[in-house]
């Protein structure tokens, strides 16, 4: 038998009555807190996202339109329209969200031109288009697309003449557009730079 190296632990041994003690202790446990619960949740969120109806218990908020339920303003001929990017938030105002799409139609190759649509979901029926930010037929691509403070802002790229390559834009143009007096007003400075 070999001593322990150092004597004060020669007492780490385990006999039955150890085990028989563990177990007694795990199981008292376990049986208390079966018996103890705690009190269901009753968080909720503090701070500037809390409204009233939420705090109120009232339905969950509506979600924003999905923009693959609606049918596009843009003639894609036999390909298929394609949602680039998309943002959603309220832009009028009315408590429902709006989502922001940038949509052009699938090519295999090159640069399509991209339309900028705003879709809201009615109280009654299906999601639609409500207004074209930007028109595919104005041959502009669109970058960084966001909704802030009920503003839609996206970065455009264009081309100065027809002479330039399609996959090489050489404009650029910072957009914003804001909901006033019923229609969405391009609220930054329009005036292409050169890039």
């Amino acid at each position: 038998m070999q001593h322990p190296a150092v004597p004060e632990l020669a007492h780490t041994t385990t006999r039955p009555v150890h085990w028989l003690a563990v177990a007694a202790a795990l199981a008292a446990v376990v049986a208390g807190s079966a018996v103890l619960q705690p009190d269901p949740a009753t968080a909720a969120q503090t701070g500037p996202g809390t409204h009233s109806r939420a705090a109120a218990g009232a339905a969950a908020p509506v979600p924003a339109p999905d923009p693959a339920a609606v049918t596009f303003p843009i003639a894609c001929g036999p390909v298929e329209p394609v949602v680039k990017n998309k943002a959603s938030g309220d832009l009028d105002g009315d408590g429902r969200p709006e989502t922001v799409a940038v949509v052009h139609c699938e090519a295999g190759s090159g640069t399509p031109p991209d339309g900028i649509y705003v879709i809201t979901r009615p109280k009654t029926g299906k999601p639609r288009v409500v207004a074209t930010l930007v028109d595919p037929k104005d041959r502009q691509n669109a970058t960084g697309l966001t909704l802030r403070d009920g503003a839609v802002t996206a970065t455009l790229l264009g081309y100065s003449t027809p002479d330039v390559p399609r996959c090489c834009p050489d404009q650029k143009d910072k957009a914003k557009w804001q909901w006033k007096d019923g229609t969405f007003k391009r609220t930054a400075p329009a005036g292409a730079r050169s890039v």
